[in-house]
């Protein structure tokens, strides 16, 4: 049996190469970024006008002008307008190009406008409510780097450089695999000695948060059966995640299938909990790396967090994010296991606090409702204090 972080390791010693591909914008959501986006041209492109007001030449101002004779309207979206007397002003629209000859804009708060005439009624400054030309961006700028997460602000900065499409990393086709007799459909009426699909129900919604449409499958505890699906399964998927079926019991026949159909074992069994029947391996010539984890709700849950989502971002070649957490709470760990505790996240003056979650073990499924994610503790021979820091895996 290896420990916690042998086994996290050797998972992200197999990664797999994805690729890329490119898909439409809008379908590019929660995807990772595969180039790098410059700008097409300056950020904002011209001098843009950022009130509603009139458009001014300040020189006139300074010397003496008090009141301006408007020469028309400058609207959002027309083609850049002319003051041809500096004495004069043109009304400006918000997002407008501010008129040439003119350097400064007055919000119509701070004017007075009658019989065509302009007063300015407030103090001015050269230059106010100018977006300058270039002051975001300059062309040829490196607005997003490839490895981002795109989200809604990527998509808006992408849309403004006109990339129709764009190049993501590829995602692996996944298919998980729930074992065991005892489940049915989820539109189903258990009997007594039922349970419904929840598992993989659950990883399968985990997985669209990457953008990831995963194939399921349902082996019952028969080794033929078994042997027969997951046979087609490795030879159709980049990745099989599994539910059950490591363990020690008769109908766990997960492990034997595997090595019977060529995949090498990478581990069985891990100093952790919960998930320490954890079993994983690669098939060396299809590629297909297999993720079979402990039935139990969170056993599957928090594995799919702290040694598949690593994995992923490995296989993407982008960094792994690390978080940490203080403990409102003194916690022993007296077993040498790493542990997996479900914690609340509740911030307080800008840090986050963890609060252990009330739990009936790792089959509670219920208990994955009401945590923000899992602290990883390592056996030591003191107590983890109040306050402390501790690595936190976020699930939410």
């Amino acid at each position: 049996m290896i420990t916690f972080n042998e086994a996290y390791q050797k998972v992200l010693d197999h990664p797999l190469n994805l690729g890329a591909e490119t898909v439409p914008l809008i379908n590019s959501l929660n995807r990772i970024l595969a180039e790098d986006i410059f700008a097409d041209r300056d950020f904002p492109p011209f001098d843009r006008a950022t009130k509603d007001g009139i458009a001014i030449q300040f020189s006139d101002l300074v010397n003496g002008g008090h009141s301006f004779k408007i020469e028309g309207v400058a609207a959002a979206g027309s083609v850049q307008k002319v003051l041809s007397d500096n004495h004069n002003c043109i009304e400006v629209m918000t997002g407008a190009v501010v008129p040439e000859n003119c350097d400064t804009v007055v919000m119509y708060e701070h004017i007075t406008i009658k019989n065509g005439m302009v007063v300015i009624t407030e103090k001015v400054n050269k230059g106010q409510n100018i977006h300058y030309q270039g002051s975001d961006e300059k062309a040829g700028a490196l607005l997003l780097s490839k490895g981002k997460k795109i989200s809604p602000a990527e998509i808006g900065v992408m849309a403004t450089v006109g990339k129709a499409t764009v190049m993501v990393k590829g995602n692996p086709k996944v298919c998980t695999i729930a074992t065991g007799n005892e489940l049915v459909e989820v539109n189903k009426i258990p009997e007594p000695h039922q349970i419904r699909k929840s598992n993989m129900l659950t990883i399968e919604s985990a997985l669209l948060n990457s953008k990831i449409e995963a194939s399921s499958l349902h082996l019952v505890d028969d080794k033929t059966m078994i042997k027969n699906k997951l046979e087609k399964a490795l030879i159709e998927n980049d990745v099989l995640l599994l539910s059950g079926g490591v363990s020690k019991g008769k109908f766990d026949f997960i492990p034997e299938v595997m090595e019977s159909l060529g995949v090498e074992k990478v581990f069985h069994k891990v100093l952790q909990r919960p998930g320490k029947p954890f079993w994983f391996g690669v098939h060396p010539k299809l590629k297909t790396v297999i993720f079979s984890f402990p039935g139990n709700p969170v056993s599957t849950f928090a594995n799919y967090h702290l040694y598949f989502l690593p994995w992923l971002h490995t296989s993407w070649g982008i960094s792994i994010d690390k978080s940490y957490i203080k403990l409102s709470t003194r916690i022993t760990v007296s077993q040498p296991l790493t542990r997996f505790i479900q914690v609340n996240a509740e911030e307080r003056d800008g840090e986050f606090w963890a609060t252990p979650v009330v739990e009936n073990g790792s089959g509670d499924l219920t208990s994955l409702a009401k945590a923000d994610g899992f602290i990883c503790l390592e056996l030591r021979n003191k107590e983890y204090e109040v306050g402390e820091v501790v690595p936190f895996v976020k699930t939410r």
